[in-house]
């Protein structure tokens, strides 16, 4: 929690831009020093917006603030440099979202693992006018990460959020293949 701190001090003394005369008073002179320590970490964090704003530098409790601005979801037992990672490559992941690609990489993202999906597609067309549109296949994901450790629970509630509503899908976590040589 950010907040007055003794240890902080002002670049701008108040008391210092006071004329000469109004500086030998000793009271203004103490008042102005408390103005000082109330408005010291308010004019640090003005000078240090640009690293509050960079999810690289931002302090770890500000994180989540900053997502929301983005539209991140962070998850509060991800270490932090992946919630670092996922507020960078919010926008990016946001502009793919309810793809194949974009799913994927999200995936890739919080797993760190080999991620594959595929889809049922469902798309037909015709050179030619047709009354029916033909059969049907439903649309449905099978998503599967291959990587130890993988919670399949946690794994299909990203998949939930981030695929459209209208798909089903199947989650299958398997264990990461090692070359062994």
């Amino acid at each position: 929690m950010r907040g007055t701190t003794t240890e902080l001090d002002t670049p701008y003394p108040l008391g210092s831009l006071l004329p000469a005369v109004l500086q030998e008073d000793e009271l203004l002179m103490r008042f102005t020093a408390a103005v000082d320590l109330l408005l010291a970490p308010a004019i640090s964090s003005l000078d240090c917006l640009g690293a509050y704003l960079d999810p690289a530098l931002a302090p770890a409790d500000f994180l989540g603030w900053l997502a929301g601005w983005v539209g991140a979801e962070l998850d509060e037992t991800w270490p932090v440099g992946l919630q670092r990672t996922a507020v960078a490559q919010a926008v990016e992941l946001q502009r793919d979202r309810g793809t194949i690609a974009g799913l994927r990489r999200q995936l890739a993202l919080i797993t760190g693992a080999d991620v594959e999906v595929t889809d049922t597609g469902g798309v037909t067309w015709s050179a030619e006018p047709v009354d029916g549109a033909g059969p049907v296949v439903p649309p449905r994901l099978e998503v599967v990460v291959r990587g130890n450790n993988l919670d399949a629970a946690r794994l299909a509630a990203v998949v939930e959020a981030a695929k459209p509503a209208h798909v089903a899908h199947t989650v299958r976590v398997e264990p990461s293949v090692t070359d062994v040589r």
